[in-house]
C-alpha cells in the first residue's frame, strides 16, 4: 500500500468521524425530547490525580451504525469542575472531543499538551494514550462532548492507564 493511500484512508476516517460527531451533536442539541442513558458518572480517583476534583462522565447515547456492522457511536457528556482532573486512560475505539463550555487542557502520548476552547476539538485514535485532560480554570467549569465510534458493545469507554504518574 502506497503512503499517498494510507494518508488518504486515515484522511477519510477522520472526515467520516467529524461528520459522525457533527450528526450526534447535531442530535443532541436538535432533539431535547431523546432520552439520555443513565449517568456514568466515573471517578478517577488516585495517586496521579492528587487532590484535583474529578471528571464526570455521562452517557447521552448509544446507537448502532447501519453502514458499519459491528460498530457503535457512542455520546458522552464529560464535565470537568474547576481545575478537575482526568488521568491518564485510553478509550477502545476512535473519539473526538469537542469543547462545549469553558476549556480543557488535553496531552495525547507523543504530542505536545493544547488548551482548547468551546468550539474547538481533538481526535483520540483508539487506544491511543490518552496522558490527561484538566480544566485550567480554577473557578470556571468545563465540559465536552465526547463522540466515540467503538465496538458492538455499549460497554466501558474508559480503560484507565495503571502507571499514570503524570501530572499537569
Amino acid at each position: 500500500m502506497s503512503l499517498a493511500v494510507t494518508f488518504a484512508s486515515r484522511r477519510e476516517v477522520g472526515a467520516g468521524l467529524v461528520l459522525v460527531a457533527a450528526i450526534a451533536a447535531g442530535a443532541l442539541l436538535c432533539k431535547p425530547w431523546s432520552r439520555p442513558l443513565p449517568s456514568l458518572a466515573q471517578s478517577h480517583a488516585g495517586t496521579s490525580a492528587g487532590a484535583r476534583p474529578s471528571t464526570q462522565v455521562k452517557r447521552l447515547s448509544c446507537e448502532p451504525l447501519a453502514d458499519m456492522p459491528g460498530k457503535v457511536v457512542t455520546t458522552l457528556q464529560v464535565d470537568f469542575p474547576p481545575n478537575g482532573y482526568t488521568p491518564a486512560h485510553r478509550h477502545p475505539g476512535a473519539v473526538i472531543a469537542i469543547v462545549l463550555s469553558g476549556q480543557v487542557r488535553s496531552q495525547m502520548q507523543g504530542r505536545p499538551a493544547q488548551t482548547y476552547s468551546a468550539g474547538q476539538s481533538w481526535f483520540e485514535p483508539s487506544r491511543e494514550l490518552h496522558l490527561f485532560a484538566a480544566n485550567p480554570s480554577a473557578s470556571e467549569p468545563a465540559r465536552l462532548l465526547a463522540v466515540i465510534v467503538s465496538d458492538e458493545h455499549c460497554g466501558p469507554l474508559v480503560i484507565p492507564e495503571p502507571t499514570a504518574g503524570h501530572r499537569h
